[in-house]
């Protein structure tokens, strides 16, 4: 059902415009009602059940080093998000029934979107913002602000269900999901980064593959006389995503013809060290054992016995990138290397045990790595390339592995240092100078 715009709705949306403008620094002509319920000691007085638990992702948001103060706390207000994070559950708490409920959730997810972006392309202002490449405050914001959406009681009924799909419809807007949205008259490109990830190992950890997609979205550039425009988003750290078909549902517009049909759509993740590997071979199975993804969950295959995701559409074993590859890895990288990477694991045909194939995997072989790994990177792009393969077989599409973002080795307890800034800032021109590569 399409719900007709209401001065409910119309206000939300104008809310969730004007927090934009907060967060970015530009004046706001609005302010929140005196009504509204206000935070005290960290709680939202009258409608969050904080006795809820949250997914093994959202209890990280207390987590310090050491057992030190939030370290999630500290990037949030670093970067500003925190204020986007109060002002939801504030208005949560206004909601007067489901309908209005859809329609502010869907416009608080797409002002964290907008927020973040923005952030990304300006010079951040106040006295320890982080940089504004810095991906992190999008995600702790997410984060806090889908705890906040489980933990919310409202005055009104509110089924399993609905919660669920409320869930669905933030993470959808708040990634990016609903808003790439291509204008006329233009060449059409889609890039999607990760979330961080390994946050047990290190609560500090970004991901420079959503920060290159937030420093892209929305982006016109021109090459050789052609304009071309960047649409992003950012894809969870999770296998139940993937199994509900996050990536067809993001990817698959943008196949199919007409006017948000794109000209060229790159998956990126974080893979290894100093390298830009541009991967050649997308597997179609799941074998990493070693790690699980943000709720630590694992992906039931091993590199012995790989195993499909039950939302895996038809398709070949092996499927292989048709990206200007050659070209992209002429890119000016430095201080980093480009490397067209066809290394594979694969179960050769008939027999049980895995072999490393350095130039592709054989006839009738099964993909227990692809070239970027048996993980999540894998998997999405191979999804990737599946739906062109489904939809358009002409469009040039695959996946960059971007290096692996460190911080400098002395530094066991601040949430950045200079070294981490300039590595994450080299990491992202390396991937717009082998994006732009691509389309020259």
């Amino acid at each position: 059902m399409r719900l007709r715009p209401s001065s409910f709705h119309r206000s939300l949306v104008a809310g969730a415009l004007a927090l934009t403008a907060v967060l970015s620094g530009a004046p706001v002509a609005h302010a929140l009602p005196d009504s509204a319920p206000v935070l005290r000691g960290g709680r939202v007085t009258g409608c969050l059940d904080q006795s809820v638990v949250g997914t093994v992702e959202e209890q990280r948001l207390s987590r310090g080093i050491n057992g030190g103060p939030s370290v999630p706390a500290e990037i949030l207000r670093r970067s500003g998000f925190d204020r986007q994070v109060t002002l939801f559950a504030q208005l949560l708490c206004r909601v007067p029934n489901r309908q209005a409920a859809t329609a502010l959730v869907r416009a608080q997810g797409e002002a964290l979107w907008r927020a973040a972006t923005y952030r990304a392309q300006h010079a951040p202002s106040g006295t320890g913002a982080l940089p504004s490449t810095d991906d992190r405050g999008l995600y702790w914001a997410r984060i806090s602000m889908a705890l906040t959406l489980r933990q919310w009681q409202p005055a009104f009924g509110l089924g399993t269900a609905d919660r669920a799909e409320l869930m669905r419809s933030f993470e959808y807007a708040s990634r990016g999901i609903t808003s790439t949205h291509f204008g006329t008259g233009v060449r059409k490109i889609l890039v999607t980064g990760f979330d961080p990830f390994t946050l047990d190992a290190d609560i500090r950890i970004g991901n420079p593959s959503g920060a290159n997609a937030l420093t892209l979205d929305g982006q016109r550039w021109t090459v050789n006389g052609t304009t071309y425009e960047i649409q992003t988003a950012i894809f969870p750290v999770r296998y139940t995503d993937f199994d509900e078909s996050m990536v067809e549902n993001a990817l698959a517009p943008h196949y199919r013809p007409g006017p948000q049909h794109a000209d060229l759509v790159m998956t990126a993740s974080q893979g290894r060290a100093g390298i830009f590997d541009l991967e050649v071979f997308n597997g179609r199975r799941r074998s990493v054992s070693s790690i699980g993804d943000n709720n630590n969950l694992w992906g039931g295959g091993t590199i012995s016995a790989p195993v499909v995701s039950p939302s895996m559409p038809a398709g070949p074993e092996w499927i292989t990138s048709s990206l200007p590859l050659a070209r992209m890895a002429q890119a000016d990288v430095a201080p980093f290397r480009t490397r067209v990477n066809t290394s594979v694991l694969e179960i050769p045909a008939g027999e049980t045990t895995p072999v490393r194939r350095p130039d592709g995997p054989t006839a009738g072989s099964i993909a227990s790595e692809g070239t970027g790994g048996g993980y999540l990177s894998n998997e999405v792009a191979y999804r990737n390339t599946l739906q062109r393969d489904l939809l358009d077989p002409s469009m040039p599409a695959g996946h960059l592995h971007v290096p692996v973002l460190s911080f400098d080795l002395t530094n066991k307890t601040a949430i950045t240092d200079p070294t981490y800034e300039a590595n994450r800032d080299a990491i992202v021109a390396g991937a717009h100078a082998v994006l732009r590569a691509a389309l020259s």
